[in-house]
């Protein structure tokens, strides 16, 4: 499980934290309510979701570090073209 993450896309891991964060709540409900055959699931619940976040937080930085490079590209297009 832990490598099935790494080839999903952007949006897809953005859906998956969201389909594991409603799993995670609805089951720290039943564990409060008593209905749970593996308590330890919850914890591999949270990890799964770390897991999740920090894959989405590097896709955000390389979006982020691409943007930036586009930009400093544009403006010494801009610089060359003026000169």
């Amino acid at each position: 499980m832990k490598n099935s993450f790494k080839n999903l896309s952007f949006q897809e891991l953005k859906a998956k934290r969201d389909e594991l964060s409603r799993k995670y709540m609805d089951f720290r409900f039943q564990l409060v309510i008593g209905h749970v055959e593996n308590p330890l699931q919850k914890r591999e619940y949270r990890r799964q979701i770390a897991r999740l976040n920090t894959l989405i937080r590097q896709h955000e930085r390389q979006l982020a570090v691409q943007a930036l490079k586009e930009s400093a590209q544009q403006a010494s297009d801009t610089k060359a073209q003026k000169a």
